[in-house]
């Protein structure tokens, strides 16, 4: 007995993870994360060492030294369109809006509605703090930026047009945009509402087109049913290997972030003050979160429950520290449910249904920082966005959360596609990316504790829906069991 029991223990010694493996498993995990952060070190160094034995280099030199950098960009760039489209399809028309009625109503109508105040927040915070122009933000005046002769009407007409494209082919390249022109007449000055209106075709994609389309599309498909279950399977299967794509781009992001990085500083007249603004970025993203996790989001459960959320928040925080480890919704799934049913009770079928839906469509914390981040970069360019502009950020940060989802450095990638819609530089994400390893861990911890407070609300909500639920069940089993008495009653009576 003794040698049986010793076996065991050895066996079992061997079968424990050393710390050796421990510590492998993890950098097989977290490599990619930090092979970018060390690029992202190692080009703000580099960029600060070239700067302190030239201060002013010529465009053509950095953009010798960006070149690389831009390459990785372009890639970038070139998988957005069949990326996120079909991932936001896919994650759209995957949604069973017939399950339970009113509790998948419920539960869709929760995450929109969170998505949109974080980005609300995000866009009030970072407009009235205005990071992007350092320490100097209450003496500078927008009405100095320069600004095209445009009505605001047309604008706002341009941003709903741009909603509904004529030809979806020609949404990928090109935008609507209404071009007034001022009339040749010598002998009076003419008001702008009476100057001549043209049409014009700007070359850059209609991503709020294609997410409208998308949209449309992927409703179309969840109350198809069995008819719409091909066209979600290509959807879902051309999200799957693009995302192999991405996978491969991502791993160039070391590299390519590296030089983009450098040529960024070249480019710098103070690096100072520009890490100043970092600094006041970070501050403004943070403040955001906080104001969001911890006042909006519990604020939220207190109305709906009527209960204070002290204790549901922290029996989650197991999850939110998971998140915060892996910066990852998907993976703190299985933890999150975990949390939910054993230590706050919630019903296995609301968290079941719902917090897959959360992880896919509910990202909170990425909408809000999207919006901030778009705005910041606009402000460090000189750019002052318009309320046309602004609103433009708020829909597509919004629907570029939902289509993330699953993405590998999503935030990265989603960056661009918001940049690029309203005409911002996207080289200058390479700025912000030196926090984003960081920011990117907080945000997902906020992703996480929405999803986490929308199942407890829906669970809430839902008691008369799960009980009359269960009273179904309740009548099939008994009918189940009338009618297996009455066949064995059959039975007796024909044997005997």
């Amino acid at each position: 007995t003794k040698l049986i029991l010793l076996d065991s223990l050895l066996q079992e010694m061997k079968m424990r993870p050393s710390l050796s493996d421990k510590w492998l498993k993890w950098l097989k995990l977290n490599w990619l994360t930090l092979a970018t952060l060390a690029g992202v070190v190692a080009g703000i160094l580099v960029g600060i060492i070239l700067k302190a034995l030239e201060s002013d280099f010529s465009p053509r030199t950095a953009m010798y030294v960006e070149f690389k950098g831009q390459l990785f960009l372009r890639m970038l760039k070139c998988v957005i369109i069949p990326l996120i489209i079909p991932s936001l399809i896919a994650s759209i028309g995957a949604l069973d809006l017939s399950l339970s009625g009113k509790i998948g109503l419920r539960a869709i109508i929760y995450y929109m509605s969170t998505t949109v105040f974080a980005v609300l927040l995000g866009i009030i915070l970072v407009v009235s703090i205005r990071p992007g122009l350092g320490a100097g933000v209450h003496q500078q005046d927008p009405d100095t930026n320069h600004k095209r002769n445009v009505l605001t009407a047309d604008t706002l007409m341009d941003l709903i047009r741009n909603c509904f494209p004529p030809n979806i082919i020609q949404a990928t390249l090109s935008q609507y945009q209404t071009v007034i022109v001022q009339p040749n007449d010598e002998n009076r000055t003419v008001p702008m509402t009476e100057w001549d209106i043209k049409e014009n075709w700007s070359n850059s994609t209609n991503i709020l087109g294609l997410v409208v389309f998308s949209i449309v599309t992927g409703i179309a498909i969840a109350l198809s049913g069995s008819e719409g279950k091909p066209l979600l399977r290509f959807f879902e299967s051309l999200s799957f290997v693009m995302m192999k794509v991405t996978g491969w781009i991502i791993c160039l992001a070391p590299f390519g972030v590296f030089f983009l990085i450098v040529g960024q500083i070249m480019r710098m007249k103070d690096i100072a003050e520009e890490f100043e603004k970092l600094g006041w970025y970070f501050g403004t993203v943070m403040l955001g979160l906080s104001i969001h996790g911890l006042l909006i989001l519990p604020a939220l459960y207190i109305v709906f429950t009527r209960s204070l959320p002290f204790r549901f928040l922290s029996n989650m925080s197991q999850a939110y520290m998971t998140a915060f480890g892996t910066a990852s919704s998907s993976a703190t799934l299985p933890v999150t449910i975990t949390c939910l049913e054993e230590k706050n009770s919630v019903d296995p079928r609301v968290s079941r249904f719902v917090l897959p839906i959360g992880a896919t469509i509910n990202m909170d914390g990425t909408a809000l920082y999207e919006a901030v981040a778009a705005i910041f970069i606009a402000q460090m360019n000189g750019i002052y966005p318009s309320i046309t502009q602004i609103i433009a950020i708020s829909i597509t940060a919004t629907a570029a959360s939902i289509g993330a989802a699953g993405i590998p450095q999503a935030g990265l990638v989603t960056m661009v596609m918001v940049l690029d819609t309203v005409g911002l530089p996207s080289e200058s994400v390479s700025i912000i990316l030196s926090l984003d390893w960081l920011l990117d861990r907080f945000r997902t911890a906020i992703n996480v504790l929405g999803d986490s407070i929308g199942a407890g609300i829906v669970n809430h909500l839902s008691q008369k829906e799960l009980q009359k639920m269960n009273h179904q069940v309740r009548n099939e089993r008994n009918g189940l069991n009338g009618e297996l008495v009455e066949m064995q009653t059959r039975t007796a009576r024909d044997d005997a």
